[in-house]
């Protein structure tokens, strides 16, 4: 019997978790944590595994501007190297578990708008947290933009919507011949094509969104978003905060939510959903299978599979 095909969307903050030091054998250790998930997964779906990288990009940012000598590198050339980086660090934690799987990882780029709003009103956290004094320190120093992320404060960064994945017909071959395949890392890198050039574009693509455009070209069964939140709350830090269980894209509209985190997860998820009528599950990486099960989680399915 054929598997069904599943799009896991993991966190850049699953593998960096928030205020950890972001030290290599930190992310190393998280990573094989969230591979143990991964491969149960993998037991009962084809796994087509799309990672965040701000924690990571961000650091990068900080790391390439530290060397003064030569003009910083963009965003879109350090999240190149977030994706190699992250991907070799799965590539190899996956395979220790499953030896007899292939297991491969694919440099994305992902086309976006130049006039995209987005660059006009950046959302997009990326890099370690801050108290406010030294984030706004930082701001003036580095010209940065920087918002508040809880109780902290972080480096926010344009995130254009994604377009067309660059790569897709090469991720479908893979996933056809059996591959567990990681791909659109980090959204994917950010490009701008005019009918005859690719050029990249400083900015960093939202994960989900990526994840959910590509569960839908590829026609996935489900989109599983693992994050460090262990399900969707309404009246989040409020003393009536509840979580959703199972929700409609119907049911979500009109309820807000925080712009840099949970809403565009919310957002890819409806718009997975109303496309292809399949499921998302929103949960914490430790329940990912339960999620997908409706064991755990959130569910956000269609209107008329909540009303039946």
């Amino acid at each position: 019997m054929k598997k069904p095909t599943v799009v896991v969307a993991l966190g850049g903050n699953a593998l960096l978790r928030r205020g950890e030091p972001l030290e290599a054998d930190i992310q190393r250790k998280n990573i094989a944590t969230a591979a143990k998930t991964i491969a149960r997964i993998a037991e009962d779906y084809n796994v087509v595994l799309v990672h965040g990288n701000g924690p990571q990009v961000g650091l990068l940012a900080l790391q390439n501007s530290a060397y003064t000598k030569v003009a910083p590198y963009p965003l879109d050339v350090l999240g190149a190297e977030s994706q190699g980086m992250i991907g070799y660090m799965l590539i190899q934690e996956l395979k220790n578990l499953m030896p007899s799987r292939n297991v491969t990882a694919l440099l994305t780029q992902v086309q976006v708008d130049p006039k995209d709003p987005a660059f006009a009103n950046p959302t997009k956290f990326i890099g370690p947290v801050y108290e406010e004094a030294e984030a706004r320190a930082l701001a003036a120093e580095k010209q940065w933009s920087v918002k508040a992320d809880g109780k902290f404060f972080r480096r926010v960064v344009p995130s254009p919507l994604p377009q067309r994945i660059v790569e897709g017909d090469a991720i479908e071959t893979l996933i056809a011949q059996g591959h567990l395949i990681i791909c659109t890392g980090g959204g994917g890198i950010p490009v701008t094509w005019d009918g005859q050039c690719l050029t990249g574009i400083e900015a960093v693509i939202d994960k989900d969104m990526s994840a959910a455009y590509l569960a839908k070209q590829i026609k996935a069964d489900a989109l599983l978003i693992l994050t460090d939140a262990d399900a969707v709350y309404l009246d989040w830090g409020k003393p009536t905060q509840r979580p959703l269980r199972i929700t409609s894209p119907d049911e979500l509209a009109g309820v807000q939510f925080d712009a840099g985190s949970m809403g565009p997860k919310v957002e890819a998820s409806c718009e997975f959903v109303k496309a292809t009528g399949g499921m998302v599950g929103i949960g914490s990486l430790e329940d990912g299978l339960a999620i997908l099960r409706g064991e755990a989680g959130t569910n956000i399915v269609a209107t008329n599979t909540v009303n039946a």
